[in-house]
């Protein structure tokens, strides 16, 4: 990447994962805090903790489609400003319903849909992929430190410095957006990172990619419903003070992290991604289980934690990429905005189950609640298929072409070595690709590209 791709990518990196901190922070902690809120209760609590899941599943699309006739920047200052009030509203609020409003509004700032169409906007084809890489790296290492700051500042400030914190990072943000992200000179609706609704059929039909979707709406589930269990079990179970969690989570998250990283490089060099994810789905099943019976003693409630989240970051880490190989060429936008919606339906769906279950049967029947659906997950994933070692590539060309030039595009394209899938379509000016890297014919692309503008 030059000097000016490294800029966007580093500044929208910090933007997206400066905001998903501010939406995580309050996962290990609201439980145990929340009680203080006037009108709390199990249910209500649960329902706060997954409403940021249900607006961004409801506002992410529209928040992309506004981007394409706004602006990307004006739209996600318009988010930011969103989740500022949201976070606002609930550092606030003395009342249960003040804080879900809040962090429904947090969530109506569904600016991740137009982060990724900006990034787009800002980097060439050959540095697409290490750019959203890399925005998918700085996500993941959020979520671990939201789980491990959380508990600390409500240690020191309870839920409104959580709040409060999350407010003026969203003040920063909007400073930094201002000042430090570059805007773009053309604003295309790429179909790399925004969802067509003219491909959205035929990804819905698409039997693999379905299968991810489902995993990734179960996985958040899982996630949400387990925040609602596992502090009220280290509490009153394990008896490790509030004060204390953070520790927990500290070495939970940080050797889960290692232990996780070999299983992706098998399943990634040796094609073994399946037999990686099956594994993965089973030791949730068996460390979700294990908690009901774990959590009395601290060292075997640390290690089923511990397993869980080896886990969860291992499937959290390869679903997106599994995603990517398995959509059609052309489609990726499309496949991303279904899996996205499917991730955030799916915290909501946790929060609002867990909240139920605790409160009318108790802590072991969300570890069992989560423990039957990864059981489900686990005969959904028995029948996927090994993904081939595909990867995405886009061909931009100066002017559109009709469909007569289409078919000769695709013609061309699909005669090159490595290519595999072509998508060749009328009034745009650009194809989509399917490739196998390390066979490509680079030369052979070039010439088929200038024998196509000739």
């Amino acid at each position: 990447m030059n000097s000016t791709e490294k800029k966007s990518v580093l500044s929208l990196a910090f933007l997206y994962s400066t905001r998903m901190l501010g939406l995580f922070m309050v996962l290990p902690v609201f439980m145990i805090y929340g009680q203080d809120l006037g009108g709390a209760n199990e249910l209500l609590l649960g329902i706060a903790i997954g409403a940021y899941g249900l607006s961004q599943a409801l506002f992410q699309v529209p928040f992309g489609a506004l981007s394409d006739r706004f602006g990307r920047k004006p739209l996600i200052m318009f988010g930011l400003m969103l989740f500022f009030i949201g976070s606002v509203v609930a550092a606030m609020s003395e009342h249960i319903y003040g804080v879900i409003i809040g962090r429904f509004l947090q969530g109506a700032g569904a600016i991740a849909s137009v982060l990724m169409a900006l990034l787009s906007d800002l980097t060439s084809e050959q540095s697409r992929t290490k750019a959203m890489a890399t925005v998918g790296m700085s996500i993941g290492v959020s979520f671990s430190l939201a789980i491990v700051l959380g508990p600390l500042l409500a240690e020191y400030a309870a839920l409104k410095g959580i709040f409060w914190l999350t407010a003026a990072m969203a003040l920063v943000g909007m400073a930094w957006l201002f000042w430090m992200v570059p805007t773009p000179l053309n604003t295309m609706a790429s179909r790399d990172t925004r969802l067509m609704g003219d491909q959205l059929k035929a990804v819905l039909r698409n039997t693999e990619l379905v299968r991810l979707d489902a995993g990734i709406f179960i996985l958040h589930m899982a996630l949400t419903a387990m925040f609602i269990a596992v502090p009220v079990s280290l509490i009153e179970q394990a008896n490790v003070a509030g004060g204390d969690h953070w520790l927990v989570y500290l070495t939970v998250m940080v050797l889960s992290f290692f232990a996780m990283v070999p299983f992706i490089i098998i399943g990634e060099k040796k094609r073994k991604m399946k037999q990686v994810f099956v594994f993965a789905i089973s030791l949730l099943v068996v460390s979700s289980f294990s908690v009901i019976w774990a959590q009395g003693a601290f060292l075997t409630f640390w290690f089923s934690l511990f397993f869980f989240f080896m886990a969860f970051n291992l499937l959290e880490a390869s679903l997106p990429s599994l995603v990517s190989k398995t959509c059609p060429a052309g489609s990726k936008g499309t496949a991303m905005g279904v899996y996205s919606t499917s991730q955030f339906m799916g915290a909501f769906v946790g929060g609002l189950l867990g909240g139920v279950l605790i409160s009318r049967f108790g802590i072991n029947a969300v570890y069992l609640f989560v423990t039957l659906a990864c059981i489900a997950w686990l005969f959904i994933a028995f029948g996927m298929i090994n993904p081939n070692p595909k990867t995405d590539l886009t061909l931009n060309f100066a002017s559109d072409y009709d469909e007569l030039a289409a078919r000769r595009l695709s013609e061309l394209l699909s005669k090159v070595r490595g290519v595999e899938e072509v998508v060749a379509i009328p009034g745009e000016r650009a194809a989509y690709l399917k490739v196998v890297s390390a066979e490509l014919d680079h030369e052979g692309l070039e010439k088929a590209r200038a024998a196509f503008e000739a």
